[in-house]
């Protein structure tokens, strides 16, 4: 692993106020990369006490997606909680280990894994480091460890009303998916989706295709180019950073775009919806259970649409208002529990 390199405090400032303007984040360079933040509350000059860990995955802080979500939970903690962020940027799937080994060994009181392909590498290192809290994202050890906590998402409830809507809207009764992988938070976005497209038009045909990545936005939008030829005019992005090419072919092919994890409208009135969790709330109150001394690990949270962790974004000012006001019902009654979305893919 290269040797990791971290900016001065005015540095990682100036960092901050960059992703603030443009409402993304840092992107990542060589094989991983390491930044500090000095944080501060209600304006306070004494140095915070507690450094909290962010490891991202292989999509990194530029993907708009989840891995964002987690950096901005991040920089509000800074900022509310007073607590020094540590962000670990990984390029490959090889700087998992070395990156939450960093965290761990640099002395921070919580590591956070970023993503389902964490899952073996924040294991491996939870057990070495027994002294240290770990948490990740979208995962969790087959049997509990005492000092990792999961947090996970019923993506399916978000999943189910962005179809609902798109199966409303269709005029060809084909609606498609393009994922990133074949994992479980993948998998559920999916199966929630094609669960409320046909629930809301049983004629409707649907189109699943896996990129293989949550990086290669070309691979996505040959994936969604190739799903539009078969008529699909709504296509859902499930695969991160890689997604954009999905949503950049349906702009360009004009079909609507359903976008995944953050709320995505800002790409323009062609995005439907998005199908959205709150990774950056489940990041803020893991730390703050890290600052008021309740954080337990060996536990899993859960975050749905029963309890505002999961739902959709704003939707398109194009959709008809009497479509809007239809999914209004069915979005209450995911979040009421009258309808439970599945999370299996057929």
């Amino acid at each position: 692993m290269k040797s990791l390199r971290r900016p001065g405090r005015l540095a990682w400032v100036a960092i901050i106020a960059t992703v603030a303007v443009a409402a993304t984040a840092c992107g990542s360079s060589g094989s991983s990369s390491s930044s500090s933040a000095a944080g501060g509350s209600g304006g306070s000059s004494s140095a915070p006490s507690i450094s909290i860990g962010l490891v991202t995955d292989i999509g990194g802080l530029n993907d708009r997606s989840f891995n964002h979500l987690a950096f901005v939970g991040l920089q509000k903690a800074a900022s509310q909680l007073g607590i020094k962020p540590d962000v670990l940027q990984s390029s490959s799937a090889s700087d998992y280990i070395p990156n939450l080994q960093h965290a761990a060994q640099s002395g921070d009181k919580l590591v956070i894994a970023v993503g389902f392909l964490m899952e073996s590498a924040v294991e491996k290192v939870a057990a070495a480091f027994p002294n240290t809290q770990f948490a990740i994202i979208d995962s969790g050890p087959a049997k509990p460890i005492s000092n990792l906590k999961s947090l996970l998402f019923h993506e399916q409830d978000g999943g189910y009303m962005a179809g609902y809507l798109a199966g409303l809207v269709t005029k060809t009764n084909v609606v498609s998916t393009v994922g990133g992988q074949k994992i479980p938070p993948v998998d559920h976005y999916i199966a929630g989706f094609i669960a409320g497209a046909k629930a809301a038009n049983p004629k409707v045909k649907e189109l699943n295709a896996y990129s293989q990545s949550f990086t290669n936005q070309a691979a996505c939008k040959e994936l969604a180019l190739n799903q539009i030829s078969q008529h699909s005019d709504v296509v859902f992005q499930v695969a991160g950073g890689c997604g954009l090419g999905a949503l950049s072919a349906a702009k360009e092919k004009g079909v609507w775009g359903v976008g995944v994890d953050a709320d995505q409208s800002y790409l323009g009135p062609f995005i439907l919806t998005s199908a959205i969790k709150k990774v950056d709330v489940a990041v803020f109150d893991t730390v703050k259970e890290i600052t008021n001394g309740t954080f337990k690990g060996g536990t899993t949270d859960f975050f749905t649409a029963q309890n505002g962790g999961a739902g959709i974004g704003a939707i398109s000012p194009n959709v008809p208002a009497a479509d809007v006001t239809k999914l209004e019902a069915i979005q209450k009654k995911v979040e009421n529990g009258t309808i439970v979305p599945p999370d299996t893919v057929k």
